[in-house]
């Protein structure tokens, strides 16, 4: 390992390089295989859109890549940063966020980032990163991200339905060894960014929190204000600034008008020291009322999350201990039963509200939406990172031609685009995940629970039956005419095995609603 030291005006920097990679670039062809091999199985990128490979440089922050206290509880130290004004506001450095800054500084933009709270994030969501995202995390020179954080393989699901159980693997086949799903800690992976992020000599990272956007007389965003850590009111100026601030945004209504549907909420609880049915998969109980997730987010540690149904997030209540005992434990695999009843008894128990919003294109001048501020999808799929992750690629793309972004009008051209090209990968993960949501949630209606017993019998079937599926909900294949075929071979195979071996009238009818509601389940995005 080298270490190279450079001088600024004001600051000092420390570059790590790997001496081997530099020279050899051994590390920059193994990305640029990886993608090569990954991206002529599923995934085409746009014919107008260049595939940049990630540099093979790695560039570390200073004294910081092995410092644990910094990712787990400490805030990075904002470097001095560049001089002069941002070439673009990113508010939010969560995954979109940080990823987003990361990208657009390797490409030459001075970015400003204001985020509310430096510290790690401790979350219940955002665990979970599918195939489909972990290449795009390639493509963006961060799949090192999750390499030091103790995070988990993840290679398919297990559904498990009335005693019976389906192993439904990613179709991984065609693709390199280490292209998998990824499980960790959330806030674990964006300390990670964040600090590869703030290495960077056109990254200026600040704690604060914006309280609007700032407008000229046209309705041209220019800029924001914020209030900073030791509560001093600024202004910040750049000719593009992009909201990224969350689920819980508060920015989002400065550009859309946004309609957030809360159907469920996650009761999140860790089990520790316990061992999954199925390693390195993800579990999904479909139980009653609605489906229960079990997943690895450390060597010790597994997420268990309850699905509670309706609109009303439920209140920590006292009862909450007793429902999970009693209705639940009962529900879940008996080898993971006592460490779900022990982590009851802990009490480490959190809430949050599973919200969907679909996204609205406005295109507005000098500034844009981006991840959960503009589009969010019930999270029973783990969709979310790798929807934000597609978007950043595809923005970092088409603004890649743009050299000076104060050009309004040239910016604005390219921008509105985006919100055509982002739709193969973002409609096929979000019709998904909140089809299946209905689809595995328990209902009185005869048409849903054929439906039901249906989908878990046509995932069973395995090969394409499965691996079509999969492949959608991963991220490795964001073609929606094939979810489309997808919903209906589902629908179509449970009317058959409804009407054999002798329909009747009453039979004919649950299936003449069972095309219906699959049909329902497919809204426009």
């Amino acid at each position: 390992m080298t270490t190279t030291s450079t001088t600024n005006s004001s600051a000092r920097h420390l570059l790590l390089y790997d001496e081997d990679e530099y020279e050899n670039g051994d590390q920059g062809k193994r990305k640029i295989s990886i993608l090569k091999k990954s991206m002529h199985t599923y995934h085409k990128p746009h014919h107008h859109t260049p595939l940049l490979f990630p540099n093979h440089l790695s560039i570390a922050p200073p004294l910081l890549r092995t410092t644990a206290a910094f990712r787990r509880n400490a805030a990075p130290d904002p470097p001095l940063g560049f001089p002069g004004a941002a070439d673009v506001i990113v508010v939010g450095a969560g995954v979109a966020g940080s990823a987003l800054a990361y990208t657009l500084a390797k490409e030459g933009r001075r970015v400003h980032v204001i985020e509310r709270d430096l510290r790690e994030p401790d979350r219940i969501v955002g665990e979970l990163l599918q195939p489909g995202g972990y290449l795009k995390l390639i493509e963006l020179g961060l799949e090192d991200c999750v390499d030091q954080i103790d995070a988990q393989r993840v290679l398919g699901y297990v559904l498990f339905m009335d005693g019976k159980k389906t192993k439904l693997p990613y179709p991984l086949e065609k693709f390199h060894a280490e292209v998998a799903g990824r499980s960790f800690h959330n806030g674990r992976f964006i300390q990670m960014m964040r600090e590869k992020a703030a290495a960077l000599q056109f990254v200026r990272m600040e704690q604060g929190t914006v309280t609007s956007l700032l407008e000229q007389d046209n309705k041209t965003v220019v800029g924001v204000q914020y209030r900073t850590k030791g509560g001093e009111q600024l202004k910040a100026y750049a000719p593009l600034t992009v909201i990224c601030d969350g689920c819980f945004s508060n920015l989002r209504r400065s550009l859309c008008h946004p309609k957030v549907e809360v159907s469920s909420s996650f009761v999140g609880l860790v089990l520790e020291n316990c061992q999954l049915p199925f390693e390195n998969y993800g579990h999904v109980i479909l139980a009653d009322p609605s489906p229960i997730l079990f997943y690895r987010i450390s060597s010790t540690e597994v997420r268990c999350l309850v699905d509670i149904p309706g609109p009303k997030v439920p209140l920590m209540w006292s009862g909450m201990a007793n429902y999970l005992k009693t209705t639940v434990a009962s529900q879940i695999p008996p080898g993971l039963q006592d460490a779900f009843l022990s982590a009851i008894d802990r009490g480490d128990i959190r809430i949050m509200p599973n919200g969907s919003m679909p996204a609205e294109p406005n295109p507005t001048r000098g500034a844009m939406l981006i991840g959960d501020a503009f589009n969010m999808r019930h999270p029973l799929t783990g969709g979310g990172m790798t929807v934000a992750l597609s978007d950043i690629v595809l923005l970092r793309d088409l603004i890649k031609p743009v050299g000076d972004l104060n050009d309004a009008s040239s910016l604005c051209t390219y921008l509105e685009s985006f919100y055509i090209l982002r739709k193969p990968m973002a409609s096929t993960i979000n019709t998904l995940a909140g089809a299946l949501y209905k689809v595995f949630s328990v209902s009185p209606d005869d048409a849903r629970k054929e439906l039901r017993q249906a989908c878990f019998d046509y995932l069973s079937l395995g090969k394409i039956f499965s691996g079509g599926p999969i492949a959608l909900l991963s991220g490795l294949n964001p073609y929606p005419l094939s979810l489309i075929l997808h919903f209906f071979a589902v629908a179509f195979y449970g009317v058959g095995r409804l009407l054999l071996p002798f329909p009747s009238f009453e039979r004919m009818w649950v299936g003449a609603r069972i095309v219906f509601v699959s049909y329902s389940f497919h809204p426009s995005i």
